[in-house]
């Protein structure tokens, strides 16, 4: 019972997914109609209810998996009309998507940005417009992303806005250019797709032009509001900012505004958008951000979408889901075999059964197969190479990029140094103009004082001569009271006098009879006392009146100084009341600035402080960065891949020296920076050109022991080894703040001498003659050749001569013909000699400049080696010619020794050609005259060859072969004996070409080629297996070069053509010229 109770509700959970399963299934088969229909190759605008079942569905599943999972399968990188219906339906999806679709796009952000790379470099008008799209799109992803306030459809009201911005005016400033960057991406595409219309003449009521229109209506959408966000953020931060401060914002806005206008004016003239849209009309002028009032006046533009309802048309194509492949073998099948029974009904079978052609089909078909097996061997042999090279462009794309966020940290840091610097040197001007402005106080204090002072002593003399003249008004006074007394006692005297006077009279009167006599004496008594008082009280009155008026006099002039000093003192007082506080004040000034110039320097001190951290920061980078070059560099000596690399000892010296140079440079720069630690200037410069000169001699160092012999390559590699490790060690050692006082590249110094003295030992042994005595050797040994020259002719004269004498018919004309070839060669040789001498002459002198020639053979010693070597060759070629056509003449030699002294001065010429050429003009009428000399030698040297062969074939004796007596035993004997004899042939063959080897190896050894460039097989195998590259410059690594196959069965061996190839390398070897250079004038000489 129990189970029959849970049968219904298991059955309806069946029935329900069920259900969800159909439904599921029905949502993705209308999803993938709906995409597939919406984004395709055909140039027709995207339809609005396949989008609009598109972002439907983005509603129903909260997202936009189904829709990615599905474009992720379209061939964007192959029609430029996809990528842009692609970018069309995605824009429509961000703005009326569901709200996490943003979070779904943001994941495939940098698929968007490849795509735009990809057609941005190709050129095709769609591609143009995909770029920019793609741009808009991104641009638009990380603006919503990080602002997840504003919507993807950007319709928020003025609060968010406002509460988005924030109250820091940075937040404010930095939202606006990323609005200002938003509104330029969505003109740029709008500006594009515009001036595509025009240049094409296209009618926007014409598919192809409605196709570029369709996605202007989001555009339109997006640029109205990112105009109101503009106007609204560019008024706020007027209110917060002066104006001088914003004058670019609002240029770019002007400018902006304009493009604007003049985009919604052109649109809304287009028949296309009158229907579908209706644009908003901006004012005529944009908004005065200086008057805040004008706020009041903006009108936020509004875009209106009409409601007009599609006609659906309910097709049957739009009910079913297309398939987005169209598998279209089935019904080729199907219709290619009726017509094969057709055609059996109407013919009936070949033959009426299988005949020999079938047997051929079926082998042919067999071979296919093996031929199809091997192809997809060799494609995944292939696929494998090309994988690994990816995988090395990824790594180098990685390090790449690396090296480029490096180098825009470096310029972060660079600027902000900058503007330190910069707040700085303000800082030491605020700080100098207040020291003036201390100085200035200084000097009026000082001013003052001397004021005071000047007032002091004044008063000081004032109060002095107020003491004298007071002193002067007591004696004054004084004398003026004896002089009062002296006439108080007159008065008396006088009263005395009148009254002695009356009492005389009175007596004389008393006594009338005495004589007559007395009477008259007493009163010239009386007369002359009367007259001496009378002249007494007249002095005295004088006096005292002289008195008084001095005394007034002084009284004034008392009154006047006591004036003038209390007017000294109020002026005292009031000047030292000034002064008191001018002292105060300055006290006060001198301490704030005291205060400022402690703060300053303690600013001062910190950024010193922070100007040797970062210093040291610097540095310490800059030796990380070095640690990597040589890192890379030691890892590159276990490369397998760089086995292939090789370098000449040359090179490696030059670049050994050139590393000791840059030891230098940095011991210097290290003293330089203890000396100053607050500039590492110098230092980083030499540490930078350092690291990548020992990078470039480890590497090189590496290349050249590939080519030199086991005992000098091991001591190469290890010293190589050792200079990376001593590197590391003293770039460690700069590291640290401990260990940098001690550092010291003299162990590197030490290691890198070693390479360079390795490398010396490594250069060929010719080199061992002065660079001074280089010019004379070479006009030596070119004399030595025409010398030479002219000594086989002569001699083949004489044995010309000879020759008749001796011998007659037959040979007479076989010796005649030879010596004539011989002769004729010589000539031309000397032809060739003289021709070279011209043009090397014209190359000297073309080249020395105002050196001497001297120098010029000394500076270019390697070529002047290959002269001389080419010179020596030619001159002992001649020699033994002349030997090995005496000994033909006289039957005691061999044709074969002729015809190898022709090869040899035919190559000797080659070299002196070449190594004459390698340094011409190539207009130069002397080396046209020298090649056509060498022309001339090759035939002459051919001729001397066929000459030799038809002589030698005109007087050897063929016996003639007549097997016609023998039995077939016999014929069998003889036949085992031929073998028995061509097998001893074959042997020693092989034994001489063995000992040709050899004798190669030990040439070569002589002339200076590492033994492990040399063949191990006979002289048929190639002789250097990699050239040796001479040439200064750094061989290109083996990275760069596309891999050889790992098998290329049942290829024989060209060996004339490595003979020649070989040869040629011989060449290379000793001039120091290009191969091609050769490869050219040996196709000449052909």
């Amino acid at each position: 019972m129990n189970s029959m109770k849970h049968v219904p509700t298991r059955v309806k959970s069946r029935r329900t997914e069920a259900n969800l399963g159909a439904e599921r299934e029905h949502f993705d088969k209308q999803q993938l109609s709906s995409i597939s229909k919406a984004i395709n190759s055909t140039e027709t605008p995207v339809k609005e209810k396949h989008a609009r079942r598109i972002i439907l569905g983005t509603h129903r599943e909260k997202g936009a998996y189904t829709f990615w999972s599905y474009a992720l399968g379209f061939p964007l990188a192959s029609s430029s009309i996809l990528s842009w219906k692609f970018c069309h339906v995605l824009h429509k999806v961000l703005r009326d998507g569901h709200r996490n679709v943003l979070q779904d796009c943001m994941r495939h952000h940098s698929s968007l940005v490849e795509i735009g790379q990809l057609w941005s470099n190709l050129h095709d008008r769609y591609g143009q417009l995909v770029a920019l799209y793609t741009k808009l799109l991104c641009t638009k992803m990380e603006f919503h992303v990080k602002h997840s306030e504003i919507p993807p459809n950007l319709e928020v009201t003025d609060e968010v806005l406002e509460r988005t911005a924030g109250t820091d005016v940075n937040n404010v400033f930095q939202l606006t250019v990323e609005v200002f960057d938003y509104l330029d991406a969505e003109l740029r595409l709008a500006e594009t797709v515009m001036r595509q219309l025009n240049t094409s003449i296209a009618i926007s009521t014409l598919t192809s032009g409605q196709c570029r229109l369709s996605p202007l209506i989001q555009v339109i959408q997006d640029c109205s509001h990112l105009y109101h966000f503009t106007v609204k953020l560019l008024f706020k931060l007027h209110s917060c900012l002066p104006a001088d401060t914003l004058q670019g914002h609002r240029d770019r806005f002007h400018d902006q505004f304009h493009s604007l206008k003049t985009f919604f004016n052109k649109a809304r003239d287009m028949f296309y958008f009158k229907r579908l849209i209706q644009i908003p009309k901006l004012p005529d002028s944009p908004p005065n951000f200086l008057h805040a009032a004008s706020l009041a006046k903006h009108v936020k533009p509004v875009v209106v979408i009409p409601d007009e309802d599609e006609p659906e048309q309910q097709e049957d194509e739009d009910d079913d889901p297309e398939p987005l492949i169209e598998v279209s073998d089935s019904p080729s099948i199907q219709q290619s075999q009726p017509q094969l029974d057709i055609f059996d009904q109407a013919f009936g079978p070949p033959n009426g059964g299988f005949d020999d052609r079938d047997l051929q089909i079926e082998s042919l078909k067999r071979d296919l197969e093996l031929l199809r097996a091997e192809l997809e061997r060799v494609k995944g042999e292939a696929q494998r190479y090309i994988t690994q090279l990816k995988s090395q462009i990824n790594s180098l794309e990685a390090e790449l990029e690396e090296q480029r966020a490096q180098k825009q940290r470096a310029l972060v840091e660079n600027e902000q140094l900058r503007m330190e610097l910069e707040a700085t040197r303000r800082r030491n001007a605020e700080h100098e103009s207040v020291q003036f402005t201390f100085l200035e106080a200084e000097q009026r204090a000082q001013a003052t004082e001397q004021r005071y002072n000047k007032l002091k002593e004044k008063h000081t003399e004032l109060v002095s001569s107020h003491a004298e003249l007071l002193r002067k008004s007591a004696d004054t006074v004084k004398m003026l009271s004896a002089t009062q007394q002296t006439q108080d006692e007159v008065e008396r005297t006088k009263q005395q006098l009148s009254f002695e006077v009356d009492r005389i009279k009175q007596e004389a009167d008393m006594k009338p009879s005495a004589s007559s006599g007395f009477p008259r004496l007493s009163l010239s008594l009386s007369l002359s006392l009367s007259l001496s008082l009378c002249q007494t009280s007249e002095q005295v009155s004088s006096s005292m009146t002289s008195l008084q008026a001095e005394k007034e006099r002084l009284m004034r002039s008392v009154s006047e100084k006591e004036a003038e000093l209390s007017s000294l003192r109020q002026a005292a007082q009031v000047q030292q009341s000034s002064l008191l506080q001018e002292r105060e004040r300055s006290s006060r000034e001198v301490g704030e600035l005291q205060g400022k110039l402690q703060e300053k320097s303690s600013q001062e001190e910190q950024l010193k402080q922070k100007l040797l951290e970062e210093q040291f920061a610097l540095l310490q980078g800059t030796i990380t960065e070095a640690e990597h070059i040589v890192q890379d560099a030691v890892a590159k000596l276990d490369d397998p891949l760089h086995i292939r690399c090789t370098s000449s000892p040359d090179y490696l010296i030059s670049r050994a020296e050139a590393t000791l140079g840059s030891i230098d440079k940095v011991k210097k720069g290290h003293a330089d920076y203890l000396s100053n630690m607050s500039d590492a200037g110098g230092l980083l410069r030499a540490l930078t050109q350092f690291s990548h000169l020992a990078a470039d001699t480890i590497i090189n160092g590496s290349a050249t022991a590939h080519m030199a012999p086991t005992d000098q390559a091991d001591r190469l590699t290890e010293n190589c080894r050792g200079c990376a490790t001593e590197s590391l060690q003293f770039f460690k050692d700069l590291k640290s703040k401990t260990s940098l006082q001690r550092a010291d590249p003299a162990s590197v110094r030490i290691v890198v001498q070693k390479i360079l003295h390795l490398g010396q030992e490594l250069r060929p042994k010719g080199m061992d003659v002065r660079q001074d005595e280089l010019g004379d050797l070479v006009d030596k040994e070119m004399a030595a050749t025409s010398a030479a020259i002219e000594e086989a002719v002569r001699r083949i004269d004489e044995m010309m001569n000879q020759a008749r004498k001796d011998t007659s018919g037959v040979k007479l004309e076989v010796n005649e013909r030879i010596l004539y070839s011989c002769t004729d060669l010589m000539k031309a040789i000397r032809m060739l000699i003289i021709a070279s001498t011209d043009l090397q002459k014209e190359i000297v002198e073309g080249g020395k400049g105002a050196a001497s020639i001297q120098e010029f053979y000394a500076r270019n010693s390697r070529w002047t080696e290959g002269l001389i070597s080419a010179a020596k060759a030619v001159g002992w070629g001649a020699t033994e010619m002349v030997e090995s056509a005496d000994k033909v003449v006289l039957h005691t030699g061999k044709y074969e020794e002729l015809i190898v002294c022709s090869h040899e001065i035919a190559a000797s010429t080659a070299q002196l050609v070449a190594a004459s050429k390698v340094k011409a003009d190539r207009n130069s009428k002397k080396l046209t005259s020298l090649q056509q000399a060498s022309r001339h030698v090759n035939e002459m040297a051919a001729n001397v060859v066929a000459s030799t062969r038809t002589g030698q074939e005109h007087l050897e004796e063929k016996d003639t072969m007549d097997f016609s007596g023998m039995s077939l035993i016999k014929l069998r004997r003889e036949e085992m004996e031929s073998q028995v004899k061509l097998l001893e042939l074959e042997s020693s063959l092989e034994n001489e070409r063995l000992r040709l080897g050899e004798l190669r190896k030990k040439h070569y050894e002589l002339a200076g080629v590492p033994l492990e460039e040399l063949p191990e097989g006979n002289g048929d195998a190639s002789l250097l297996r990699h050239p040796v590259t001479m040439s200064p410059k750094p061989s290109k690594p083996a990275v760069m070069r596309k891999p050889a196959l790992a098998q290329k069965p049942n290829l024989l061996p060209k060996t004339p053509v490595r003979a020649v190839t070989n040869r040629l390398r011989v060449v290379y070897q000793d001039v120091h010229v290009s191969y091609e250079e050769i490869r050219l004038f040996l196709s000449d000489c052909s």
